[in-house]
């Protein structure tokens, strides 16, 4: 969510316009995270849903919390992670207050942390769920063995994790493997990678690759990046940060391209700068 401080600083005017345009498009969900605009988003974004006149059945919010940020309005000493069962149930009631919801359609647990405790996450959870605070829930930049210690507990409907054609270590280390195999659906941040943010050897190879794909599937460097990540098995949902409405308009198009066997692979290798093993 790039809409507040930490982003674009739109106006509540502006969030308005841009959440009317994103369900015109058929984007109906919204990625939240508590700490976002250090915990000032949500509440901006709730404002302007509110103005809005959108029904809340016709949209699905998430956040995410467990990461205790250094912020004017938080009394920490230092950037931590708190998965007790009272915190995580007092940030769920944060968000629903600030983003002026009775409800969370997915809730994430931010970033693992060395000392969570499973059956306290659970306890939480369970207790979120049974007040219809909360409709699933997840983990974002959980590995396969965390998945597992949270999953022995409770299901885990999604891992949000980093993945893009410049950093795609999950398909290679399990982490896509095992979330297909137990069924957790992945959704991706930062699903453009570095392509359009750095300059050096591997970005030009990939815009050399990509602009040769470009009039054959009629399609952006963007779209293609996405659909680069879509035609994973494991059927990734890229998070799309952009505020730009053609960008945004261009993304739901990119669903449409099915990108053949052999120019995957040719993208990839661009990535890589060798061939496959």
């Amino acid at each position: 969510m790039t809409w507040g401080s930490w982003g674009k600083q739109l106006s509540k005017r502006d969030m308005v316009d841009l959440m009317h345009h994103c369900l015109s498009n058929n984007i109906t969900t919204f990625d939240h995270a508590d700490i976002y605009g250090a915990y000032t988003t949500e509440a901006d974004f709730g404002k302007a849903f509110t103005d809005s006149g959108i029904k809340r059945e016709d949209i699905q919010l998430i956040s995410k919390c467990g990461i205790q940020y250094l912020a004017d309005n938080r009394n920490n000493k230092v950037k931590h992670y708190d998965y007790s069962k009272d915190y995580i149930i007092w940030s769920v009631e944060e968000s629903l207050k600030n983003l002026e919801t009775e409800y969370l359609d997915l809730l994430l647990l931010h970033r693992p942390s060395p000392l969570m405790v499973a059956e306290e996450i659970a306890e939480a959870i369970t207790i979120l769920k049974k007040e219809g605070k909360i409709r699933d829930f997840g983990v974002s930049n959980f590995t396969p063995s965390q998945m597992e210690i949270i999953g022995l507990r409770m299901d885990i409907d999604v891992n949000q994790i980093e993945f893009s054609l410049t950093q795609h270590l999950a398909m290679h280390d399990g982490t896509l493997d095992y979330m297909k195999t137990c069924g957790i659906k992945p959704m991706a941040w930062s699903p453009l990678g570095s392509v359009f943010r750095e300059d050096n050897e591997q970005t030009r190879r990939i815009h050399k690759q990509l602009g040769e794909l470009m009039d054959k599937y009629n399609a952006t460097e963007d779209q293609l990046l996405l659909a680069w990540i879509m035609k994973h098995p494991s059927g990734i949902h890229p998070v799309v940060g952009t505020t730009n409405k053609t960008r945004l308009k261009q993304a739901v198009e990119a669903y449409k391209i099915d990108l053949e066997l052999e120019d995957w692979f040719l993208i990839l290798v661009a990535s890589q700068g060798h061939k496959v093993p």
